[in-house]
């Protein structure tokens, strides 16, 4: 075996994005045991940037040593039983996904589906909570990354509260991106990714719990179906001050590159952050639009991070996704599920979301197009994004 030596990307997919020399200096420094002070209080700045960006003072906030999808498994298994019910909200692959977790945790998922492309329907998700006055829980995606939804946080939470529900919410490409309110919606468990809006190494994922989230586990009747998620067990770790206890050997290296992202999210500022994602999205979609192409989701609930374009008939998107790679050393996601084949993901997450890389995509976009047969003006693209910054 030799060293391995990955190429440069640009990454402009669904996920991971791009991370910053600054957090892989990070993650080059020495490594230190997991119970070590100084790492203690390092994990302790690591729970008040968390706490900072899920705008949320919640005791319970710290990252997931895992991906997204066991922060997703953390929220479901302590807080649902066996037989529980759960609104769960499906308007993509997230939303299914939380429906899995629900079966596998025990529960029962009563789901309001959604057409892809669309956001929920508040009236739909009330008729839901209406019909089954047992749900204990409603669950739902913020940011839909398999199709660019953003929902309506705060109307659904609203709802949930109106039906004595606790709220379970996938922020995984929403955090840092653009507002998450945990506290002032009314928020009880939370989970995102650390690969997406906060420019980090994929690998962990934060979360954080109410105190009647964490009421709800401390009265359970049963064990929960996972050791390594325990609350029980994980909040004596990561909810000590300065009095840990071993649980399990945290990914220390990791933290030190969470940590640094969350430095660089405190210089930039959060709403200054929210406002870049905005803009960089603004001035894609001018571009894009300038060549002819089309977005899957309605301006008004369109995710700034990511975004969904039909691909143009007549045109393979495998071939231009590849041309992309080959060419211009540029990752852009496909489909999923239904849209599989008929929408490009173009994410702006992070250190991606810059004029340089937008510009970077529209300019490669249209070489793509035009080798395929579909006339495509770069320079028009160029002018109306390069419009948007200069306004």
């Amino acid at each position: 075996m030799q060293s391995f030596i990955p190429s440069k990307r640009t990454l402009m997919g669904p996920g991971p994005s791009d991370v910053s020399e600054r957090i892989l200096s990070a993650m080059a420094r020495p490594t230190l045991g997991h119970l070590d002070p100084e790492f203690q209080r390092m994990m302790d700045e690591v729970k008040g940037g968390l706490k900072d960006l899920f705008q949320t003072e919640n005791r319970l906030t710290f990252p997931v040593s895992a991906p997204g999808s066991a922060g997703m498994e953390t929220c479901f298994l302590n807080l649902v039983e066996e037989g529980d019910t759960v609104v769960v909200v499906r308007n993509g692959v997230f939303g299914d996904r939380m429906r899995e977790n629900i079966v596998r945790a025990g529960g029962i998922a009563v789901l309001v589906d959604v057409q892809w492309g669309e956001a929920p329907d508040l009236a739909d998700v009330e008729a839901a909570l209406e019909a089954h006055s047992e749900a204990k829980i409603l669950a739902f995606v913020h940011a839909e990354t398999s199709t660019g939804v953003l929902a309506d946080a705060e109307a659904l939470c609203k709802l949930a509260q109106a039906h004595n529900c606790l709220t379970i919410v996938d922020a995984v490409t929403s955090l840092g991106g653009v507002p998450v309110r945990m506290d002032a919606w009314g928020i009880d468990a939370i989970y995102s990714g650390s690969q997406k809006c906060l420019s980090c190494t994929p690998g962990l994922s934060p979360v954080s719990f109410s105190e009647k989230a964490l009421d709800k586990v401390r009265a359970r009747t049963s064990p929960v179906r996972s050791w390594f998620l325990d609350l029980t067990l994980v909040m004596n770790y990561w909810d000590g001050e300065g009095g840990r206890s071993y649980h399990h050997t945290a990914p220390v290296n990791a933290l030190y590159a969470l940590h640094e992202a969350l430095v660089m999210i405190s210089e930039e500022g959060l709403e200054a952050a929210w406002q870049r994602h905005q803009t960089t999205h603004t001035a894609l979609a001018a571009g894009l639009e300038a060549m002819g192409l089309k977005f899957l989701v309605d301006a008004d609930i369109r995710l700034p991070m990511l975004n969904a374009v039909i691909v143009p008939e007549g045109v393979d998107e495998a071939s231009v996704r590849a041309h992309l790679l080959a060419a211009f050393d540029l990752e852009i996601g496909a489909g999923l599920g239904p849209m599989a084949g008929k929408v490009w993901r173009i994410g702006l997450m992070g250190s991606s979301a810059t004029p340089a890389n937008v510009e970077l995509c529209l300019t490669a976009l249209a070489d793509a197009l035009n080798r395929h047969q579909y006339p495509a003006s770069g320079a028009a693209a160029l002018a109306a994004a390069k419009s948007v910054f200069a306004a």
